[in-house]
């Protein structure tokens, strides 16, 4: 016999539904403490197409590589800007989330930070030993690259996300590339076929997410 005052639309859900919400709800945190690939993706590879097209078109018409200074400075503010954006999108996204994933996210960071401090040890030594400005910029291009791309594909290894390990292998592909046709042409692969493989990326981490989406019932993807 139903309680008079009680309506049935306030009794308690069903166990399965309950768990069906604390699932979703549970997704919803999740997804909104992931770091958004399809915005980073876009971001490195319009700072790549952009900087690194400005160097080759600062070549064009060179007896002698050597781009000038304003087109280092182009350069550097794409890649600084990239920076300081994968950075505030990150700590943005992980702020308040503490446990095994944030010890994961600081221990990758250092990674990155390391591999780019040794990086700028190592042109320094050639630069300091007479290396040429070709030399130096081929090497200061590949071995960034070699970084990058060994980075993506060690993340898709232990994150189990087979594109961003291939994303990784098509950098060091182009890097590699890059290296062998020499200056200046190695800053229009790196901008084409570089700054175009993370805007690929981009495209494919869209579809991923909105295919993740569907598959859920609308719950994997922030809005």
């Amino acid at each position: 016999m139903q309680h008079p005052g009680h309506d049935l639309d306030d009794a308690p859900p069903e166990p399965a539904a309950g768990l069906a919400i604390i699932a979703s709800q549970q997704e919803r945190v999740r997804a909104g403490a992931t770091v958004d690939g399809r915005l980073l993706f876009l971001a490195w590879g319009v700072a790549w197409l952009i900087g690194y097209g400005g160097l080759w078109l600062a070549t064009q018409g060179l007896d002698v590589y050597r781009p000038p200074i304003g087109a280092f400075v182009l350069f550097g503010v794409c890649i600084s800007g990239a920076v300081v954006f994968t950075i505030v999108h990150a700590l943005r996204r992980s702020a308040g989330v503490r446990g095994p994933s944030t010890t994961a996210g600081a221990m990758s960071g250092w990674a990155w930070c390391l591999g780019f401090v040794v990086q700028a040890a190592v042109i320094g030594g050639l630069v300091k030993a007479g290396a040429s400005h070709e030399l130096v910029g081929i090497a200061a291009n590949g071995m960034a690259c070699l970084i990058v791309g060994l980075m993506y594909m060690a993340a898709g290894a232990f994150d189990h996300q087979p594109w961003l390990f291939w994303l990784g292998v098509w950098v060091l592909v182009v890097a590699g590339a890059a290296s062998t046709v020499g200056m200046p042409l190695t800053y229009l692969v790196m901008a084409v076929a570089g700054g175009g493989g993370f805007l690929v990326g981009a495209g494919i981490e869209h579809l991923r997410l909105r295919a993740s989406k569907a598959q859920a019932g609308g719950t994997a993807v922030p809005a």
